[in-house]
């Protein structure tokens, strides 16, 4: 048997093993079969498989080769940019240009995809050009590539003039668009783009039904996630698990929970993400006791549940002043019940919970107690919960705090100076304008809006 063949058996058996794969490559380096394509093909296919495409592949392809291959090196850079190390990529393709081995259509997509992993942008603008000069530009491949390489980077003024450049453009070329924008929080560009592609006669698939899902639900666009979902329905797909965990999260940010929940019930595969949506939609409805009911539920069918879920869990008693279950499941994750212990923003909620139920003594102690440094959204919530609850001397302490925390922000100097003006201590109060006169502050009509941070981020407005 020829040593090309008795190689390709041995790289196509099942019972291929890292030792042996080592083996292999002494005997393509013995028999010389570094430039047969078809050997290169299958033997770092077999390194990807076995993670061995740093240990085998690279040093076989850039210190042993006499005779280099274009497709031998796409195939390397299609390897490494599926890998953990796509910065090899580059290695590789710098390889290819010193040594003077052909580039084509191929090796670029590849190439980009590296860089878009690695946030590279200004290699990426140097790939560009070299695209440019050898003529590959119109290249559909090559265009999409390059524009999920400006949106990777977050250049969304490169990226939309690169798609409206593209003389080809397909469902892939606007799919990454409405992905871009929702990515750098532009939603409703994102639904524009969506509705040019319409508009367009392109016909979605389902990566762009996602994407475009998400745009609705970050933009609150009911009417064209209902349309979405329409399409879905007249067009006969099936409602996978990614697919329905978006129409529920659309659904339930939107403020249409009912409906999602008639999602849930079509799905025949759900997974964390698509219980996650439903509890969190259900907190958004402040339905708090449904969202519980559903977290336990969750539970009962075998779901661990991870950060998220308790986070949506303890928004939901927050907005429906479940104190006691908030207790028993906080409790419950100090403990260790759920495979990891609560984060800063868990005892956020916590604190948040018990400051508006007028537990303030109570969220004090856990904010000095917990064991990280207390956010902004902690204090935020501590005051809105003292002036809430007339407790000034708390509201006081968490206004300083917050001036402390960020001394640029004028809300915080405002609600401050209230509450000296409440407190009767009125040269504390004009220590504190002239303190903002000092920074160039101006009060606005009385009104400051303090945040506190939780999953639907919702701001407590503080009336002086």
């Amino acid at each position: 048997m020829i040593p090309a063949t008795r190689i390709l058996n041995l790289l196509n058996s099942c019972s291929v093993a890292p030792a042996h794969l080592h083996q292999i490559q002494a005997q393509v380096i013995l028999h010389n079969l570094q430039s047969n394509t078809t050997v290169a093909h299958h033997f770092i296919t077999a390194c990807h498989s076995l993670n061995l495409l740093n240990s085998a592949a690279f040093p076989l392809y850039t210190t042993h080769f006499t005779k280099p291959h274009t497709f031998i090196y796409n195939h390397l850079l299609k390897a490494f940019s599926h890998s953990k190390t796509p910065q090899n990529s580059l290695i590789i393709y710098s390889h290819m240009h010193k040594n003077s081995i052909p580039v084509n259509n191929y090796t670029f997509p590849f190439i980009l995809k590296s860089l878009a992993e690695l946030r590279l942008l200004k290699e990426g603008e140097i790939v560009h050009g070299r695209i440019i000069i050898w003529g590959h530009l119109g290249d559909i491949y090559v265009g999409n590539s390059l524009l999920n390489l400006y949106a990777s980077c977050g250049v969304m003024r490169s990226c939309l003039q690169m798609f409206d450049e593209m003389l080809l453009k397909d469902v892939v070329s606007w799919t990454v668009m409405i992905k871009a924008y929702n990515e750098a929080g532009k939603h409703d560009d994102a639904l524009i783009m969506f509705e040019r592609m319409r508009g367009e006669r392109v016909v979605p698939n389902r990566v762009t039904m996602v994407n475009a899902l998400a745009a609705c639900a970050g933009f609150g666009g009911l009417e064209m996630g209902v349309w979405i979902h329409e399409f879905i329905e007249r067009s006969g797909w099936e409602l996978d698990v990614i697919l329905g965990t978006s129409l529920i999260d659309m659904y339930g940010k939107c403020g249409r929970i009912e409906s999602g929940l008639l999602v849930f019930d079509k799905m025949g595969e759900k997974n964390l993400f698509t219980w996650n949506a439903v509890i969190k939609g259900l907190a958004l409805a402040k339905n708090g006791k449904e969202a519980v009911s559903w977290f336990l539920r969750m539970e009962q069918e075998g779901f661990n549940p991870d950060e998220v879920t308790l986070i949506a869990v303890l928004c939901a008693c927050v907005h429906s002043g479940l104190v006691h279950i908030g207790r028993q499941v906080f409790s419950l994750s100090i403990t260790g019940k759920y495979g990891f212990s609560p984060s800063v923003k868990h005892y956020a909620c916590m604190v948040d919970l018990l400051a508006r139920a007028g537990f303030l003594e109570e969220a004090l102690r856990m904010s000095r107690g917990m064991p990280f440094e207390p956010t902004r959204s902690i204090w935020g919530a501590l005051l809105a919960g003292g002036r809430a609850n007339g407790s000034l001397e708390i509201s006081e302490l968490a206004a300083h705090k917050l001036v402390e925390l960020e001394p640029g922000n004028s809300a915080y100097y405002i609600v401050l100076a209230n509450l000296y003006a409440e407190m009767g201590r009125w040269n504390n109060m004009e220590k504190v304008r002239e303190l903002m006169k000092e920074r160039g502050f101006k009060k606005d009509l009385g009104r400051s809006t303090i945040e506190a941070e939780h999953q639907d981020d919702k701001l407590h407005n503080l009336l002086a």
